[in-house]
C-alpha cells in the first residue's frame, strides 16, 4: 500500500480541479483496507477513477482511499463469469471483454468510471445498465469491521441508485459479472460505433465529469438549459459546454467553486421557466 502526504488530487478528479489532500491511502489487498479504517485518526473520503465527482475545497483536513491504478485485478471463475476488483476501470474491463469474445460491456466501452463507481451509480447508458451483467458484489463495512457478499437482487438497483449511494459508508472491493459469448468483429464494430458517437456529442477536448444532472421524467435537460439560451454561460472557469449543455467544462483553470455555483444558477433557472428540480448526479466532495 502506499501512502502520501499532503497529496495533490488535479490528476484524480476528470474536472482537473486543483485540490490537496492531507494523505492519500492506495490499497493493493482488503487487509490494507482493514487497516486504514481501523487505524483511521479522521474521516475518510473514497473515491474511484475520479470521473463523476466535484471536490468543493482547495484543501481537504480528511484522508482519502483512491481506487486508481490499483486495485485491479480480474479472476475468471469459468469462460464468461468473472470477479473484478473495484478499481478497474469500464474501459479496461470492456477491452478484456472484446479480447476474450465476451459481450455485455460494449456500451461502457467510452463510460469513464472505476468498477466500484459503475455499480454505485448503477452506471448506464442507451438503455444498459450495470445491473444487467452482475452476479454479486463483495463489500467491506467500517461500522463492524466485516466483509460481506450481496446479489444483485439484493442490492435493489434503481435509475443512478443502489444499496451503495444509500449506505456510503460500505466499500465495494469487487464485483462478480457474467457476460455471454459472441462474434469479436461484432463485439468491436459496436465499441467502435459507441465511442464515435460519443465523441460527436460530448466535449472531449475539455475537463468534465460527464452529464451534470439526473434527466427528470419525460424530459431531457439539454434541452431545457438550450431554450434558456444557457449553452456557452460561465462562472469563473467552469461553462455549460457549448457541444452539449448538459456538461459543464473546466474550461481556465476551475475551481470547486466556479462549478458549484454555475450548477445553481442553472438549477435555479431551470425551475423558474420549467418548475422542475435538477437533481446532481455528480458526487459533490
Amino acid at each position: 500500500m502506499k501512502v502520501f502526504k499532503n497529496f495533490d488530487l488535479t490528476n484524480y478528479n476528470s474536472y482537473k480541479i486543483k485540490a490537496i489532500c492531507a494523505r492519500a491511502f492506495f490499497p493493493d489487498t482488503e487487509e490494507d483496507i482493514r487497516e486504514i479504517y481501523q487505524g483511521k485518526t479522521n474521516n475518510l473520503i473514497l473515491i474511484g477513477s475520479g470521473h463523476n465527482i466535484i471536490l468543493s475545497k482547495e484543501y481537504y483536513e480528511e484522508d482519502f482511499i483512491i481506487f486508481s491504478g490499483n486495485f485491479e485485478s480480474i479472476i475468471f471463475l469459468d469462460d464468461t463469469t468473472f470477479t473484478v476488483e473495484a478499481g478497474a476501470t469500464l474501459l479496461q474491463l470492456s477491452e478484456m471483454a472484446y479480447e476474450k469474445s465476451l459481450s455485455g460491456l460494449e456500451m461502457f466501452y467510452d463510460i469513464p468510471s472505476s468498477v466500484g463507481g459503475a455499480v454505485v451509480m448503477n452506471a448506464g447508458a442507451g438503455g444498459e445498465e450495470i445491473k444487467d451483467l452482475l452476479v454479486k458484489v463483495r463489500y467491506y463495512n467500517p461500522h463492524n469491521n466485516t466483509f460481506n457478499e450481496i446479489t444483485k437482487e439484493e442490492i435493489n438497483f434503481e435509475y443512478r441508485n443502489s444499496f451503495f449511494q444509500r449506505n456510503p459508508g460500505m466499500i465495494i472491493t469487487n464485483a462478480t459479472l457474467r457476460l455471454e459469448p459472441k462474434d469479436k468483429a461484432l463485439i468491436r464494430q459496436k465499441m467502435d460505433s459507441i465511442k464515435e458517437a460519443r465523441c460527436a456529442k460530448q466535449p472531449k477536448d475539455f475537463p468534465n465529469a460527464g452529464s451534470v444532472f439526473k434527466r427528470p421524467p419525460g424530459k431531457f435537460v439539454g434541452p431545457m438549459i438550450d431554450e434558456l439560451g444557457l449553452k456557452g454561460y460561465s462562472i469563473g472557469g467552469a461553462k455549460v459546454s457549448e457541444k452539449h449543455s448538459g456538461f459543464i467544462i473546466n474550461f481556465n483553470n476551475a475551481k470547486g467553486a466556479d462549478i458549484l455555483n454555475l450548477i445553481e444558477q442553472v438549477k435555479e433557472k431551470v425551475l423558474v421557466k420549467f418548475q422542475i428540480e435538477l437533481e446532481v448526479e455528480q458526487r459533490i466532495i
